[in-house]
């Protein structure tokens, strides 16, 4: 008997958390530092005077590395798994204790886990088995690798997309748990099982939560077996390696709905695991391995084999009441004993003997006598005296008729010789082989008497040629002849049949398709994208031609967006007409209450071109690309540009007079001063390189003349400035 090895380590601190805050540190006996630490201290939740101090195996503080903890306390169980036991390995501590990173660890080197190593060295050892045998012992070694997801088993060697809701189903074996269904690949190489474990663990359950960036939302196992084949011995053993989730504070890590799901599951799944700790402790007769399927496979305490618990702890004080709690688990869990039971060796070809009913091979026991053969031959004598003395009888229980005088002797013969002891011929008389006679029941002898009559006769073969011939119809009836089908007729119908199954699949991914098209409709017809709504009835139609109530829709969309075309038309030419009525200088607004199209128009009175315009788009699905994609494009908003505008028309008015904030803006951009105009607010060093050289290029770049801004009106036409640049820096600008 041996108990389960608890070693326990501290994680590093983390960047967030503060020295200060480290209450757990690993001590010796007496609470002073050593160099191999076995117990853990740690104050007390309610009074920080008082310390609690916990003893293990090992302990190994913020400072360990993974290569010490897998030389110290892994290394030794190789040799015992290729001695035929069972070795079982599993991490246990609450979320963002580094549980993951103890097991599976990193892609360096030094940061490589227990799981990597322990594979490595089992390689190794297979190779040096094999070469000090001379080819005499081969090991083979097989993989497995599931989670437990929701208290839900799926295995990670499989696809995602192959896997059922209900996972794999779990089923008793010889004392142990297997999983029904569960891959299982052979693994050659140390390569081959590094490209292996990455791929499946792509496929388990991670997320992030507040307390960690990569929390763990199933608890993982990797099973691998080791096969020692010498001759016709056949030596077999398995190793763990359990990646337990950590219990989680859902008020800590914010969890959403999904989230939390998953956390009752692992809160639950490591309560059962509490529960059976707790009654292995104090020896009750049931034990609750069946409440959950992660305690149903670890089997603490069942297992015959070696169990080593890694205890992972955090060193900051927000974890304080988790800490106790997990110390205290350790704490009863390494008191458990179990039985470190060797695997037995299956010999190859030798099978147990089945014993047969008949057969050469079978071994009875030879019948004795049941007398002697004077005793047999009294027997008889005093038999037939007695039934010489009684009395003939004059009746038959089988039939009411009386019987003749040569029927009784004839019986009473019988009689003597049914109760005649003397069944087996002794050994002098007769051979081994004879039997004895049959007995002969009195209706056989009343048949050869002829005793029935002849109608009776007459009645009994008319009953039996009556059934034949229902039989003989019954049998043609069930078995009429099948009419052949021609080779020409049965290759049509398999065309056809083959024809109508494409042509429904055919029309079934039609529907799924155009369905499609309807769906996507109806969301842009929410968000009020009418033009793109349209389009996906467009796209729809192809599918189903003869829908009416399609075509209507269709018909009443196109209506509606070439009325708001029309509009948009009338608006601009009254706009052009009031251009060419109104030659002076003003501002125009045009708004569009329907549309929510806000326009900004600046007319100059010279009739010239030179005019700005600044456009807030339209609250339409003109937020889209217009192309086939569905990528939406965020719209500008209409407040800021509004102000921009009105204070702009307000600045620009003929009446009124430049102000001092405006003279002042007009002379820093006129001074082409790259870092006067970089100082301006909202103007960065492309911005000011682009007026820059827009000011000494002239309007059109063609270099004829340096251009003088002598308005905001022909700042905002410059090249890369706008209304909302315009208004920034003029607003930000202080006036000396």
């Amino acid at each position: 008997m041996g108990g389960i090895r608890v070693v326990a380590r501290i994680r590093p601190q983390q960047t967030s958390e503060l020295q200060k805050d480290c209450i757990v540190s690993a001590t010796g006996p007496e609470g002073e530092p050593s160099s191999q630490p076995t117990f853990v201290r740690i104050p007390s939740f309610k009074n920080e005077n008082e310390s609690f101090s916990f003893q293990f195996s090992s302990v190994y503080d913020q400072a360990s590395t993974q290569q010490a903890i897998f030389d110290n306390e892994i290394t030794p169980t190789i040799k015992h798994l290729f001695n035929g036991f069972d070795v079982t390995i599993f991490a246990y501590g609450v979320t963002g204790t580094g549980k993951t990173h103890t097991m599976r660890g990193g892609k360096s080197l030094a940061e490589r886990g227990i799981i990597p190593r322990l594979l490595s060295s089992t390689y190794r050892r297979c190779r040096k088995i094999e070469k000090d045998s001379g080819g005499a012992t081969s090991v083979g070694i097989t993989l497995s690798y599931y989670e437990i997801y929701n208290d839900k088993v799926f295995d990670l060697l499989e696809a995602p997309e192959k896997r059922t809701m209900s996972g794999l189903h779990l089923r008793d074996n010889g004392g142990k748990t297997v999983v029904v269904g569960l891959t299982e690949r052979p693994c050659e190489s140390l390569k081959e099982f590094e490209k292996m474990y990455d791929e499946a663990n792509v496929n388990r359950s991670t997320s992030a939560t507040k307390l960690n960036a990569h929390s763990s939302r199933s608890h993982a196992i990797l099973c691998f077996k080791v096969t020692m084949t010498t001759g016709d011995e056949v030596r077999v053993s398995t190793a763990s390696a359990i990646d337990l989730a950590g219990s989680e504070d859902n008020r800590r890590t914010d969890n959403g709905k999904e989230r939390l799901i998953e956390s009752a599951s692992i809160n639950k799944s490591l309560f059962v695991l509490a529960k059976c700790v707790e009654a292995i402790s104090q020896n009750q007769a049931r034990i609750p391995y069946r409440e959950s399927k992660m305690t149903r496979i670890l089997s603490l305490g069942q297992n015959n084999g070696l169990t080593v618990m890694i205890l992972n702890l955090a060193p900051g004080r927000s974890y304080h009441l988790d800490t106790i709690s997990s110390l205290n688990f350790a704490n009863r869990t390494k008191k458990i004993e179990i039985r470190e039971l060797e695997n037995e060796p299956i010999t190859k070809g030798c099978s147990r003997a089945v014993p047969t009913v008949t057969g050469p091979s079978m071994h009875r026991q030879p019948l004795r006598p049941l007398a002697s053969t004077t005793h047999n031959t009294a027997m008889g004598v005093k038999a037939s005296a007695k039934q010489e003395d009684k009395p003939a009888k004059l009746f038959s229980v089988y039939s009411d008729r009386p019987k003749n005088a040569s029927m009784v002797s004839h019986g009473l013969k019988d009689a003597a010789r049914r109760s005649s002891p003397l069944k087996r011929p002794s050994e002098a008389g007769s051979s081994v082989f004879d039997r004895a006679p049959k007995r002969r029941s009195p209706e056989r002898g009343r048949r050869r008497s002829g005793a029935m009559s002849k109608k009776a006769i007459e009645d009994m073969i008319e009953k039996k040629v009556t059934d034949i011939l229902a039989t003989r119809a019954m049998d043609h009836s069930s078995a009429a002849p099948v009419p052949e089908i021609s080779e020409d007729v049965q290759r049509r119908l398999d065309l056809l049949e083959k024809k109508i199954d494409g042509h429904n699949d055919a029309h079934n991914d039609a529907r799924e398709q155009g369905l499609t098209f309807l769906l996507m409709a109806k969301q842009h017809a929410v968000r009020g994208e009418h033009k793109s709504e349209l389009r996906m009835f467009l796209l729809a139609r192809d599918y189903f031609p003869d829908n009416a109530k399609l075509a209507s829709k269709i018909e009443r969309l196109q209506r509606k967006l070439q009325g708001k075309d029309h509009t948009r038309h009338g608006r601009a030419e009254t706009d052009d007409d009031t251009d060419s009525k109104e030659p002076l200088r003003h501002c125009a607004k045009v708004a569009d209450s329907k549309d929510k199209n806000v326009r900004l128009k600046y007319h100059d009175r010279s009739g010239n071109d030179d005019e700005y315009q600044a456009e807030v788009e339209e609250d339409t699905d003109e937020g889209y690309d217009s192309g086939d994609s569905f990528q939406y494009r965020p719209k500008k908003t209409k407040g800021s540009r509004k102000a921009a505008a009105s204070s702009m028309c307000t600045e620009e008015r003929a009446p009124c007079p430049e102000s001092p904030r405006t003279k002042q803006l007009l002379s820093i951009i006129n001074s082409r001063d790259m870092n006067k105009i970089k100082s301006l607010q909202g103007v960065g060093s492309k911005k000011a390189e682009a007026m820059v050289e827009a000011l000494c290029g002239g309007h059109e770049g063609d270099g004829s003349c340096p251009v003088v801004v002598s308005s905001l009106l022909e700042l905002g036409r410059l090249r890369g400035v706008g209304v909302k640049t315009v208004e920034k820096m003029r607003s930000r600008l202080a006036v000396s």
